[in-house]
């Protein structure tokens, strides 16, 4: 018993010391190289969102995975958008956005809003309707977050757009679109 208690002890002083030790990496004396940081990143598994607006500048939509919450008082959501997007300007705008997260059965949506189709072709697909904000909602979506971007922050190439949550639709008894390593994925449930 005090064998393995000290072989705790000595993880936890070892996690420690790895905290506390500021290696010149850590310090950003040396950065991680892209193609690495992507690799890394294709293993953080991700549900699949189409991002929608609608407004004086039009309607638009694309498909993302850099979603997550942020706050539930006031219920807050980010949403990461490159600023080369053929839809960047367009979401500037129109300020509004809805997030429509896909459920396993709508992987042809991901697709469909991650190309390049034109926008009528993209929303001729899927049955839509507005909420608070006029962004368009997918009816049959596992959820529907509609929101006003509150607030905006570049970082590198991208856009985070901080949205606070007017109004949101729920479905129940579906599965979620996922991506995880560069592929289309359902959870399945763990016993």
């Amino acid at each position: 018993m005090e064998n393995t208690m000290n072989a705790k002890l000595m993880n936890q002083d070892q996690v420690e010391t790895m905290l506390n030790h500021k290696a010149p990496e850590a310090m950003g004396e040396a950065m991680l190289d892209q193609h690495t940081f992507r690799q890394g990143m294709a293993n953080l598994g991700a549900a699949v969102n189409v991002i929608t607006t609608d407004g004086g500048a039009g309607q638009a939509g694309f498909t993302a995975s850099a979603v997550c919450s942020v706050t539930d008082t006031p219920p807050t959501l980010l949403v990461c958008l490159n600023r080369s997007a053929s839809v960047f300007e367009t979401f500037k705008s129109n300020q509004v956005l809805c997030v429509n997260t896909l459920s396993s059965q709508q992987q042809h949506l991901s697709n469909l809003f991650g190309g390049k189709t034109p926008m009528p072709e993209r929303f001729a697909q899927g049955t839509w309707s507005t909420l608070l904000t006029n962004a368009p909602v997918l009816e049959d979506a596992l959820v529907s977050f509609d929101c006003e971007v509150v607030q905006t922050m570049s970082v590198g190439s991208h856009d985070v757009l901080f949205c606070q949550v007017k109004a949101m639709k729920q479905s129940y008894g579906l599965n979620a679109l996922m991506y995880f390593n560069r592929g289309y994925c359902e959870p399945l449930p763990m016993c």
